[in-house]
């Protein structure tokens, strides 16, 4: 017996030593938050039901050039991504997000990949994992839009820059792969992808006499060959619209670059990003201001400068939703990562090295976690004045003792403050779990086990520094804040939360009179608009005409109308259901 079990640890070894074994980790990690759901899936009505009726009509028209009746203000490529996904799996939300599903968890690998070479193996699957759990990434991974999309083809270009400059005999082909991937963003994204770009760019140019990137025709080869499909589509457009094709390109990124939206000033994201990434973005400040301090030769520009410079981006634009700063999330994962890997260094490791700054002798300090009563062995002469970094991964920095003492104050006192908001958050999700509602207690499970699972921050520091667990190291600590977020999302997933986003509309087309008429008779629709409009439109089989008046429309025809438009008609007519204040109407003779 102890013979097999020695032999199945030497194979659990042998696999964790396998080169793929941390993608293997991370697709375990990601995949469960990606499938979990309630069994029913609805669409969100902005933006993914405009993206998924448009793909739709494009899809059922077999025009995947210009199906509209007049010139689109969008470039076609998220639109040719869920319609080729139509073709595959059929008309169904699934199919909507299934895109948006893999190249998220393509992102997520290649983040890692990228981590590796910025950083190193750690830190980069710790920067993988926090991506993984930040709430507005996981829902954009499981929406039909084209967000996640575009940030896969940034970071497939920001991975194949790197490759590069690493396999000098390798380099025209990730070069040309850098040109296609961003050519390919302006197909999906249009002139959105060029603020990551214009992000990229101090690196590319304060580095280039060591890389020569922009000086590489390859590169503006690839780019050229990115953007031939939407040449394409704009060569037929144009044929079909005139020049009204690219005016109304034009005019929809000014509409964006002069309107502010929803009163959304210019510290929009000083506010917005710490609460839609908590906490990872106040521990990617930290990441940040470490990464400052301690500059990463070489890749300096791009683990600080580019998240920087696309932030001032973004403040700048006009048109500021949560969604915009989603390109903004991988480079906090990594600084998060950089943060939390060193507070754990800090706060857990209990030897560090010591050099005297008059010479280069080293001796090891031993600390005891009483901060009132700390006592020292073996205290070299600069021990007052320094101590390193521990070793840390962004260079051999100096630190302060006093520095390293309020420091390790600081994560007693935010595991212990983590623990207080764990049983705030216990008391209240027990109190709606009581007296709320049902929709409040389904809520309710999400802040009860994050509430559980935050506890394991104040138990592992309790554990290893009251009652002397030293096996309690920093991976437990930082495992105290990975698995309450997973668990959170996953219960929240398992819910419906991140999938059903309408379902009092899926109730109500589920009904089986409403169905049978769907399903039979062609549906017209009177002066329908709004969000809800846009779900009759994808959720609607057979579409009928567009009309203003019911007056329009022949006898025993069916319509959908808006509830305040059908008590002023004078046309008799029969209401067969109510949903989100429109009806589903039957013209009478």
């Amino acid at each position: 017996m102890l013979f097999r079990l020695l032999e199945y640890q030497l194979v659990w070894r042998r696999f964790r030593s396998w080169v793929g074994f941390p993608c293997v980790t991370l697709l375990f990690w990601i995949l469960p938050l990606l499938l979990f759901n309630s069994g029913h899936s609805s669409l969100m009505a902005h933006d993914e039901g405009i993206y998924a009726w448009r793909s739709r009509r494009m899809f059922e028209s077999g025009d995947w050039i210009n199906p509209w009746s007049q010139p689109h203000h969008k470039t076609p490529g998220p639109y040719w991504l869920i319609a080729s996904s139509y073709t595959l799996f059929g008309i169904n939300e699934a199919s909507v997000r299934l895109p948006s599903m893999i190249l998220g968890v393509l992102s997520v690998i290649i983040l890692y990949e990228i981590g590796k070479i910025l950083l190193d193996e750690k830190i980069a699957w710790l920067a993988s994992a926090i991506l993984s759990v930040e709430f507005l990434w996981l829902q954009y991974c499981r929406l039909g839009t084209p967000d996640v999309p575009m940030i896969f083809l940034v970071l497939l270009a920001i991975l194949s820059l790197l490759k590069a400059e690493l396999n000098p005999r390798s380099c025209y082909f990730y070069t040309f792969v850098v040109g296609v991937c961003f050519g390919l963003g302006f197909l999906m994204r249009s002139f959105m992808i060029f603020l990551p770009m214009f992000a990229l760019f101090p690196y590319l140019v304060w580095e280039h006499r060591r890389h020569r990137h922009l000086t590489n025709p390859i590169l503006y080869l690839g780019f050229l060959l990115g953007l031939t499909p939407f040449f394409v589509w704009l060569w037929f457009n144009f044929l079909h619209y005139g020049i009204d094709s690219v005016r109304e390109l034009w005019q929809f990124v000014f509409r964006l670059v002069s309107q502010e939206r929803s009163g959304n000033g210019i510290l929009f994201y000083l506010w917005n990003l710490p609460i839609k990434a908590f906490p990872w973005f106040f521990f990617s400040l930290l990441g940040l201001f470490l990464a400052w301090r301690l500059p990463i030769p070489r890749y300096q520009l791009i683990l600080v400068g580019l998240p920087l410079v696309l932030f001032f981006e973004l403040s700048l634009f006009s048109t500021r939703l949560p969604h915009y700063s989603l390109s903004l999330y991988p480079f906090m994962a990594l600084l998060a990562a950089v943060g939390l890997d060193w507070l754990g260094k800090v706060g857990f490791d209990a030897n560090m090295e010591i050099r005297d700054l008059g010479g280069n002798e080293q001796t090891t300090l031993t600390y005891t976690a009483d901060f009132n009563n700390a006592t020292y062995k073996n205290t070299p002469p600069a021990l007052s004045r320094t101590l390193p970094n521990l070793r840390g991964e962004l260079g051999t920095g100096v630190l302060h003792l006093n520095a390293k003492l309020y420091i390790k104050k600081v994560i007693r006192n935010l595991s212990y403050g983590i623990g207080v908001l764990a049983i705030l958050l216990l008391l209240a999700s027990i109190f709606a779990l009581i007296w709320g509602s049902a929709d409040i207690r389904k809520y309710a499970t999400v802040t009860l086990t994050l509430g559980y699972g935050w506890l394991i921050l104040p138990l592992v520091w309790i554990g290893r520094y009251h009652f002397g667990k030293k096996f309690l190291n920093s991976n437990y600590w930082l495992a105290g804040w990975l698995i309450p977020a997973w668990l959170a999302l996953a219960v929240a997933g398992s819910n419906g939360f991140l999938s059903d986003y309408n379902p009092q509309m899926r109730t109500f087309l589920a009904q089986p009179a409403i169905a049978q008429i769907l399903q039979n008779h062609s549906i017209h629709f009177v002066k329908v608009g709004g969000k809800t409009g846009v779900l009759l439109d994808f959720y609607t089989p057979h579409h009928g005409e567009d009309v203003e008046q019911i007056s329009e429309l022949p006898v025993y025809s069916y319509a959908w109308i808006s509830a305040k438009q059908a008590t002023n008609l004078s046309t008799p007519h029969r209401v067969l259901g109510t949903v989100q204040k429109y009806e589903l109407i039957q013209v009478l003779p």
